[in-house]
């Protein structure tokens, strides 16, 4: 059962922690875009929520916990005022939308690969809806700002180290070692894999023989 997995209050923390982070960075991305403060609000919501709204309804967990849970639908709103208010210098808000996504990927990864077992998925199944948990509030994030998600380019590695955090909880729920301390190995993996990506430019690799010098967009 899930609460095998992990104890309610744990789990309670780290899906609030996830949230606050992923709203943050989207209510970030809000004030980068001159959006007021509504439009911070919503998008705080959509990043946060998205994801978890995504697995929920695939794993039949309704209403889903977005709705359910009034601390999951305010925390959002309490990041958007606090970035609304205390939003850092112009200049600085790339890295911090960069840092607080980076760690929202990673803390969703494993909550959402755990609940998605938890519900009788299997381990496959589990890792790949982690990830979905993980970059669906992204992915609806970009869209709502008019940008090319993330995911479908996976520019410095936005997908893959989620599926690497994902599949290191799966590893950890066949071998029976799932605990505070290995999940939190595969968040801090997982964070600090996406923060290197950033900082190298590493990526996926693009088609076969297709020279990088080559744009990627079309006129």
């Amino acid at each position: 059962m899930f609460n095998d997995l992990f104890p309610p209050g744990v789990q309670h923390a780290l899906d609030l922690a996830g949230i606050f982070v992923f709203a943050t960075a989207g209510a970030l991305l809000a004030v980068r875009k001159n959006f007021d403060v509504f439009g911070i609000a919503v998008l705080a919501l959509v990043t946060a929520l998205g994801g978890g709204l995504f697995r929920d309804l695939v794993i039949g967990a309704v209403p889903p916990a977005a709705f359910g849970e009034l601390s999951f639908f305010v925390t959002p709103l309490i990041a958007a005022g606090i970035v609304f208010f205390l939003h850092p210098e112009v200049q600085r808000i790339n890295r911090a939308i960069n840092v607080f996504d980076a760690a929202g990927l990673a803390l969703f990864c494993v909550t959402g690969t755990t609940k998605a077992y938890a519900y009788g998925l299997g381990l496959t199944a589990s890792a790949a809806l982690g990830v979905a948990t993980a970059v669906g509030g992204g992915v609806l994030r970009d869209v709502l700002v008019n940008e090319v998600p993330s995911l479908l380019r996976d520019r410095e590695m936005y997908a893959v180290p989620a599926l690497v955090g994902s599949t290191m909880v799966a590893l950890c729920i066949a071998f029976e070692m799932l605990n505070p301390l290995t999940s939190g190995i595969a968040v801090v993996t997982t964070f600090l894999l996406r923060l290197l990506a950033i900082r190298f430019h590493w990526r996926a690799p693009l088609a076969w023989n297709r020279r990088s010098s080559v744009s990627e967009e079309t006129p």
